[in-house]
């Protein structure tokens, strides 16, 4: 047995059955003011009884036993749990409570003598049955008590046929009364219920607001704060505590703006807004021992007062430049890529003409000066068509047949081969340190695709190694992941000085390059031909033994998803290339 509740906001709908159930606590709280109050008249009772007793005013000891009882009982269901649902029917809650009522004061009224009219009792279960019931529980409730007391009234009028008509016109104004109880007070529990269910509604409806609110706001890419005006942060999404560079330890603890020099120009924005009382727009810097200055971009706004002495909070959004700018870059890298594409298209006719013309040129030539004029122009046109073929294949769509084109490859057969193929082209290539394991390690990948990716590493690692021994080195590492699963890293490690931090953040980005003679095109590709075979490519700096000494260097490393031995598509041999 539940509160009644209206099932659905402004449709005027009756509370029904199944709005018992959704107000337990409401319920219980209302059950266990009408089971103490019943057990509070039974005291009542009792001691009235007693006291007429003691008095030898009462008719005997009966109605001290009747009290007795129904105060034992009351006691009884006041300790009980609170039912959760009586149903339609006078079930056994009922019976423990109504029907208890009932028989209690229908003996009392019948025992008593002309001092004590028990007859007012009778309305606490009716207004207990419509309170907590239906509205045909409640009107059985009133029917009930009013035959009874037509009943009474019939078996006085026996004793005193004169008073009869007395009787049965009292009987039937309580029984009146009683049906007016019912009604009024059913009406009430319902208008209460209704009220109570789109209180609830109107909460759950707002927690879910400050839910998504709360969600929308943790993945913001936009830092927001809210301070108050003693600079301390009241609440801050991750965004935020990352551009205030706050400690990953004192995230949990409250955050006071004023408490580091580095927040200096955020506790100026926030003093000007609470002064002019207007929202504030500006560029400031966060600045921190041991971390680089950041520029955000900050705009301030008040928060309404919730009264007239109280301050409202100022609400900051802080949006990163550096993000701002990369947005741009991206950009910029795509209309540079549309026009680079253009350009390579048409530059890449005439380089042909240039290159054929330029080699039938040279097989006329004597002199070894123009001999190696010849040799400088082949050699920049070369490095010119390389460029060319980067750049379209950059702008150009991803072609199906990369993975058409993809085979079984043990990678300990095959980098020994490019390695050696890389030495082979041009002069002055340096040695290189390759460390393979024992066991084959099979990928699933385009054996050119692999030796483009493993030739731009190794073109990049030259230009900054040192002249020492082992300044290049490759290895395979395999590890194993949840169950059978395998991952092989091929790992190109030189001693080179390490990356500008701003380069290091671009490595990957098109078009992006430290040097001048570069496209920026080369690591961006190998990300590319990765990404097209589930490989990742990614950079760190680590430690290598080079000449005895442990030297730390810029490593590039390269995720496979290796094939497991039962895999069909991995040979016994090698394929041939």
């Amino acid at each position: 047995m539940k509160l009644p509740a209206l099932a659905s906001l402004g449709s005027g709908k009756k509370p029904s059955k199944a709005d018992f159930n959704d107000h337990p606590d409401e319920f219980d709280r209302l059950w266990r003011g009408f089971m103490t109050a019943r057990a509070t008249l039974g005291g009542v009772l009792v001691a009235l009884q007693a006291s007429l007793l003691f008095l030898a005013t009462a008719p005997g000891l009966t109605p001290l036993l009747i009290c007795t009882a129904y105060l034992i009982a009351t006691l009884a269901e006041r300790l009980m749990p609170a039912p959760q649902q009586t149903g339609l029917r006078f079930n056994g809650a009922w019976l423990r409570t109504l029907g208890v009522d009932l028989l209690a004061f229908a003996a009392l009224q019948t025992l008593q003598d002309s001092s004590i009219n028990y007859t007012p009792l009778f309305a606490l279960p009716v207004l207990m049955a419509s309170v907590l019931g239906s509205q045909l529980r409640a009107l059985a409730s009133a029917a009930s008590v009013t035959l009874l007391l037509f009943a009474y009234a019939g078996w006085l009028s026996l004793q005193a046929p004169w008073n009869a008509s007395a009787l049965f016109s009292q009987a039937a104004l309580t029984g009146a009364g009683c049906f007016a109880i019912s009604f009024i007070a059913r009406q009430m529990a319902s208008r209460l219920a209704s009220i109570e269910l789109k209180a609830q509604r109107s909460q759950m409806a707002a927690a879910v607001q400050r839910q998504v609110n709360e969600l929308i706001i943790e993945t913001l890419g936009d830092g927001v704060l809210v301070v108050d005006a003693q600079y301390r942060v009241r609440s801050a999404n991750p965004a935020a505590q990352r551009q205030l560079s706050v400690p990953a330890g004192a995230q949990n603890q409250p955050l006071i703006l004023a408490n580091a020099p580095g927040w200096q120009g955020l506790r100026e924005l926030i003093d000007e807004t609470f002064r002019t009382q207007m929202t504030q727009h500006l560029e400031i810097s966060i600045q921190h021992e041991g971390r680089g200055t950041r520029l955000v971009m900050a705009q301030t706004q008040l928060t309404a007062k919730l009264s007239p002495d109280a301050q409202g909070m100022c609400v900051i959004f802080l949006q990163d430049q550096r993000e701002l700018q990369a947005r741009l870059r991206v950009e910029k890298f795509a209309s540079m890529g549309r026009m680079s594409a253009a350009v390579a298209h048409e530059i890449r006719n005439p380089l042909a003409a240039i290159v054929q013309a330029n080699a039938l040129l040279a097989e006329d030539l004597s002199d070894p000066g123009q001999q190696q004029l010849s040799r400088l122009v082949q050699q920049n046109a070369q490095r010119l068509e390389k460029t060319v073929h980067d750049i379209l294949h950059v702008v150009q769509s991803p072609d199906k047949d990369h993975v058409v084109h993809a085979q079984p490859l043990d990678l300990t057969l095959t980098l020994p081969r490019i390695c050696r193929d890389w030495q082979s082209h041009g002069g002055n290539k340096p040695d290189i340190a390759v460390r393979l394991p024992n066991t084959q390690a099979w990928v699933w990948f385009d054996p050119e695709h692999l030796r483009r990716i493993l030739i731009n590493l190794l073109d990049n690692a030259q230009r900054y190694i040192s002249a020492q021994p082992d300044a290049i080195q490759i290895s395979l590492d395999k590890s194993w992941g949840a169950g059978a699963s395998a991952s092989i890293c091929l790992r190109v490690w030189s001693d080179g000085a390490p990356l500008d931090p701003s380069v290091e953040q671009h490595l990957f980005e098109p078009f992006f390059s430290s040097e001048s003679r570069s496209s920026g095109l080369g690591l961006y590709i190998c990300r590319e031909l990765c990404d097209s075979h589930g490989a990742e490519i990614n950079y760190q700096r680590s430690t290598r033994a080079m000449g005895g000494k442990m030297l730390t260097g810029n490593e590039f490393f390269v995720t496979f998803k290796s094939l497991p031995p039962h895999d069909s598509r991995a040979p016994a041999v090698q394929p041939s290339e």
